[in-house]
């Protein structure tokens, strides 16, 4: 959520870096500000009345003491009493409206963000090795998965609906191998270790931004105000939600598995085969906690950070800065990472890596201090998937597909799979 300070002492310059993501939100930052001036007004004559009721207080002894006709001060005194509680009232349903309207507003854009109206003005920033060239007509792995009895699409239509699927024998442990190689490499490397919820409330959605804007992509719990994860950010995100955290504790980083439970609301017809785009997957995330001055300098470790495991799988993929145009709703700035995907002859995303600034952490009242005798502020939140497995899945299936139908296994999951070749 953006500081309302600032939209009520720079409102042109807020806007112009909202606007930057090809949205007009000037209407609703009008709103905001018509609500921000009402209630100050309000709260100001609230302040003034309590300020004449404390004199009334003060007086009132005194003048009972000496005898005097207190009547008429207990009638003003009540009559002020009752015009605070009424301009009080006022004050807090104008704090929760001009509430509901900040939380629909999305993150400023940060400056180094490239100017763009969709993913196709991303920037590529590098690249990591070429793809393979084969020798052969390569399959897509929807088909490899099937031919080679591991991945099976139809009974899981059976079962529950499309765009879910039963991962089946060795299928399943390389999706299991996947997922604790990346948690070994990332708790290596500084991480801690969380297994989270897979089920979140309200207030945590709304802490991280999924809520109240993606509503309708979430899957909620029949008369509960429960929702499954759509990321593992959520949860541990909120791990720190209403902390005040130690500033020497600075950077705190976690990395989780978690499944992920998406509606993909408009998005029919897109990617509808195979591992792609499912409506529940797995997949390993990594968050970050970190001082203010120091958030984009972490934001580039994390992006390194996502990238070592893809190395290590010897995936080739590239890193692109996305535009203006195609941010998250929650993010400043955000790098994706893609990797090749033969089937597709293009780049996929594998990984998204964001800095929230303290979008988040205001929205999730998420503090530090350097000291006990210090001033609470905002952190800044990051995070970045660590990466997506079911996809790294389909990548593998792909990349290292033979033209005898096998898939070779990446080295450094030989020891998790107990076998070379699939």
């Amino acid at each position: 959520m953006i500081d309302i300070r600032l939209i009520r002492s720079n409102p042109d310059e807020v806007k112009k870096s909202v606007g930057r993501r090809g949205k007009n939100y000037d209407e609703l930052f009008d709103k905001i500000l018509e609500i921000d001036e009402n209630r100050r007004k309000i709260s100001s004559k609230c302040d003034e009345l309590k300020c004449e009721q404390n004199l009334f207080s003060k007086q009132l002894p005194e003048l009972k003491k000496s005898g005097q006709d207190i009547s008429e001060m207990m009638k003003k005194m009540k009559e002020i009493s009752e015009e605070v509680k009424t301009l009080s009232q006022k004050v807090l349903d104008l704090e929760t409206s001009q509430q509901s309207l900040l939380l629909q507003i999305p993150n400023l854009v940060h400056e180094s963000t490239p100017d763009g109206k969709s993913d196709s003005d991303n920037v590529e920033i590098r690249k990591f090795s070429e793809p393979r060239k084969f020798d052969f007509s390569p399959l897509p792995h929807w088909d490899l998965g099937k031919s080679l009895d591991i991945i099976d699409s139809e009974r899981a239509a059976k079962v529950t609906g499309t765009r879910f699927v039963f991962y089946k024998g060795l299928g399943a442990r390389l999706e299991r191998a996947v997922i604790n190689f990346y948690l070994d490499i990332h708790s290596k490397n500084g991480y801690t270790e969380l297994f989270p919820p897979f089920i979140a409330n309200r207030d945590s959605l709304i802490g991280t931004g999924q809520l109240p804007k993606f509503e309708e992509d979430m899957f909620k719990l029949e008369n509960k105000d429960y929702y499954l994860i759509s990321t593992a950010e959520v949860p541990v995100t909120n791990f720190h939600r209403a902390e005040i955290l130690n500033a020497s504790d600075l950077p705190i980083k976690y990395c989780a598995y978690s499944g992920c439970f998406r509606g993909e609301a408009g998005s029919a017809g897109r990617d509808t085969r195979g591992l792609i785009r499912l409506h529940q997957f797995n997949k390993v995330e990594l968050v970050k906690f970190v001082e203010p001055e120091k958030s984009y300098q972490e934001l580039e470790l994390l992006v390194e950070d996502a990238q070592r495991v893809l190395k290590l799988l010897e995936l080739p993929h590239r890193v692109v800065a996305l535009s203006a145009g195609d941010l998250g709703f929650c993010s400043a700035k955000t790098y994706d990472i893609e990797v090749w995907m033969p089937s597709y002859d293009r780049y996929v995303e594998i990984s998204s890596c964001s800095n929230f600034q303290d979008y988040q952490a205001r929205r999730a009242n998420i503090k530090y201090k350097n000291n006990a005798k210090d001033k609470a502020q905002f952190l800044h939140t990051l995070n970045g998937s660590g990466v997506a497995v079911g996809r790294t899945v389909a990548a593998i299936l792909e990349n290292y597909q033979n033209k005898d139908g096998s898939v070779t296994i990446p080295k450094v999951l030989v020891p998790y799979m107990g076998c070379d070749v699939i």
